[in-house]
Formats: structure tokens, sequence, C-alpha cells
């Protein structure tokens, strides 16, 4: 299928009308050429079988450290939310947490941050505390220090290596070292100096610890998308398998514009499964398939970009709330459907606006006059599901931009 993945990059309904429809009927034409002998309703499911393994896909992070180092407000930022917001992690500055509690995602709930006990107690034992906080349900760690990285951070780090897990260390309220330093010396503060003395200061902690070559990330929860989070993101997506990588980037909210565009981009990688399960639903019925028509496939798709992009009603009214704004303010700049105005009978309307020039096209080009063939009405219907989504991802996305733009101001 990638020969007809790399073809379906140049339909964009929005072109002008003859570059559309070229490029629609080549396509289709690879369509038929491809399915010529059968088999399209097995790739239909293999289509359909990657989907739900994606939507199903768990993802398991722990977050651990020593008492007030700043865990819980670092889980709320990863899931777009403030201190105030329903569904919070408990935070400040003293122990909340006893014991591991499950922070689910507000729109995914497949991903779960867990708030793991305080570490660095008198008692502290590394292979005791994993036992007890259930080790083998974490995909990986979040090691965080708010000052300086101590023998507990090293060998609870140490003894995760040992079980052959993944970890991390976060050095987390920089902003407040950063705003003390400006205080204390404002003649001679150069901000990427001072970040580059905590850095060193922080790897030294922990190589003087036993841990050899640490990487550290330097974030603060009050800006999350600011210092090192796109390395420590870039970082993850290297070392995680390709369906959790998948997932942890669409679970991000929309900290910066590179996050956004890698978004749109790992969504589109999966336009063209989505309009093949469409395309062959209604010719040939897939038992694997519960909805019962390409509209609604294609409904449900946008719905979800609007809550991959925080564009739904919940996100924005949050976002709102978060940036001081009323929430008609934000949602003034959304160009793309919504809510009340994307609708399966407006998706209908599109469905044969576009899908009737293209039936012309297709009809002209191999020469059928009231009726095309089977192969070629699945073709017709790829080639129209997947056009309609791919202008829908990049409307929303831009909105998406603009929204985060309006909430900075």
């Amino acid at each position: 299928m990638e020969s007809l993945s790399a073809l379906t990059k140049g339909i964009d309904i929005e072109s002008d009308p003859k570059g559309f429809f070229n490029a629609a009927l080549q396509v289709c034409e690879k369509f038929m050429e491809f399915f010529k002998e059968g088999g399209q309703a097995e790739a239909a499911s293999k289509a359909q079988e990657d989907l739900e393994t994606l939507e199903n896909t768990k993802l398991n992070i722990a977050v651990t450290g020593e008492v007030g180092s700043g865990k819980s407000s670092f889980i709320n930022a990863l899931r777009g939310l403030g201190a105030e917001d329903p569904g919070a992690a408990q935070s400040g500055v003293i122990e909340t947490t006893t014991e591991s509690i499950a922070y689910l995602h507000p729109s995914y709930p497949t991903v779960t941050l867990w708030d793991l006990p305080g570490i660095g107690g008198m008692h502290f034992r590394p292979e005791r505390y994993l036992q007890q906080v259930n080790f083998s349900r974490y995909d990986f760690f979040i090691i965080i220090a708010s000052e300086r990285f101590r023998s507990s951070h090293a060998d609870l780090a140490r003894e995760i290596q040992r079980m052959e897990k993944k970890f991390y260390f976060v050095r987390c309220k920089v902003d407040e070292d950063l705003a003390n330093t400006r205080r204390a010396r404002p003649q001679t503060y150069v901000e990427e100096n001072v970040l580059q003395r905590i850095r060193e200061n922080a790897r030294k902690c922990l190589v003087d610890q036993g841990v050899p070559y640490p990487q550290v990330f330097l974030l603060s929860n009050w800006e999350i998308h600011r210092y090192d989070f796109l390395l420590l993101e870039e970082t993850l997506e290297k070392d995680l398998p390709h369906l959790q990588r998948h997932v942890f980037l669409l679970s991000l909210p929309n900290l910066s514009p590179e996050i956004m565009e890698k978004k749109k981009s790992a969504l589109r990688g999966h336009l063209w499964k989505i309009a093949l399960v469409s395309a062959v639903i209604n010719i040939l019925p897939l038992p694997r398939v519960s909805l019962a028509c390409d509209v609604g496939i294609l409904f449900v798709s946008m719905i979800a970009f609007y809550k991959q992009f925080g564009l739904d009603d919940g996100s924005l009214a949050k976002l709102a709330r978060q940036a001081g704004k009323p929430v008609a303010e934000l949602k003034a700049v959304v160009i793309s459907p919504q809510g009340e105005t994307l609708s399966r009978d407006v998706l209908m309307k599109k469905i044969v606006q576009v899908g009737c020039g293209l039936t012309r096209s297709v009809e002209r080009s191999f020469d059928l006059v009231t009726v095309i063939s089977t192969l070629a009405t699945a073709g017709l219907s790829f080639a129209t599901s997947y056009s309609i989504l791919s202008n829908f991802l990049e409307k929303v996305a831009e909105d998406a931009q603009k929204v985060r733009k309006k909430a900075l101001e």
C-alpha cells in the first residue's frame, strides 16, 4: 500500500478543481490496479485492526522524586491542567502522595500518569520501593528533583536500570533558579549560562553518586514548553515503541508549534487506513467494523481530530480559564466546522459534492456512462474520503495554532 499512500499526498480539495481531480483520478487508478486481483477486504481488515490497536494502546508513565520536588505539578502540566482544574493532581509544599495514584489523561484514557510516593527518607530502599509501587506496570520512569540530585535518585535509577526499564532525570523549577540569579546578579546575568551551570551541577551530582553519563532535562512546571521539554519529547520519541510513541505525542497539550506540527504529521500517516476502511465497508461489509457506513467513520475521525488538537468545547473552556480569556474569544479564530456545524448531514453533503465531480472524471476516464465497477466505486470512495479527511486535518491544525496564539496574547 505504500505506493497508494504516497499518491494521496497530492490530493487537496482546496486546490484548483483540475489539479484536484487529476490527483484524485490517479489515486483511483492506482487503487484499481492494486486490487485488480482482489484482496481489498483483507487490506481494509488489516487497516481497521491497526487503527483499533492504536486506539487501545496503553501508556503508563511513573513520576517519582523527593517530597516537594514538583511531581504533581509536572503531571498536571503533561495533562494540560492547572492545579485548580477538576481532576488535577494535588500539589503543595507538604507530601500529598503516600501511595501510587493514577491520573488518567483527560482526552486519552489509555494514557495514565502515576504519582508515586516520595523517595529519599532515611530508610529508603530502592528495591523495596519499586516492589511497593508495582514496578512492572510502568513503561518508563521520570525521576524529578527540584534542587540537587541525591543518592536516593541515583540508587533508584540504578535499580530501574537493573530491571531493564527506561528512566529520565528531570530537574524542575529552573524558572525559580533563573529568577533568583537574575535578582542576585542583574549586571552579569545571562540565561543560557545559568542553565548550563545547572545542567553541569546536576550531572556532577549524579556522577558523584555513581550514575555514568546521566542525561538531565531542565524544566519549569509553570512554563512546561520552555527549556528542555522539546528535547525530552524527542528523546521519548526515539526510545518508545512506535505505537506508544504515537499515543504519547497525541496526548501532549499544544505546548508549541513544533508539537502541533508533529501531531499533524503523525495523524496524516494514518489517514489512508481510515479512507481504505471507509471505501471498502459499503461494498464489502467487514465483520470487524462496528460503524454502519463510511460517513460514520469519517465523522468519528473528525471529532477525534478536534480532541487531539484541543478544539473540543471542554478543551477550549479549560484553555480559556487558564488564559483568563472568554471562551468566545478563542472560538472566534476557529474556521473549521465546530460542534453544531459539523454533523453527519453536513459531511454527507460534502461527500456528495466531492464525489459527484470525481464520478464524472472516473466515468470519462474508463468510458463508463451510467454504471462503474464495484472496484472503481471503492477507488472513488477512497479518494473522496482521503481528500476530505486531509483537508479537514489541515484546517484543524491551523486552527489549533491560531487558538494557541490567541491564548498567549
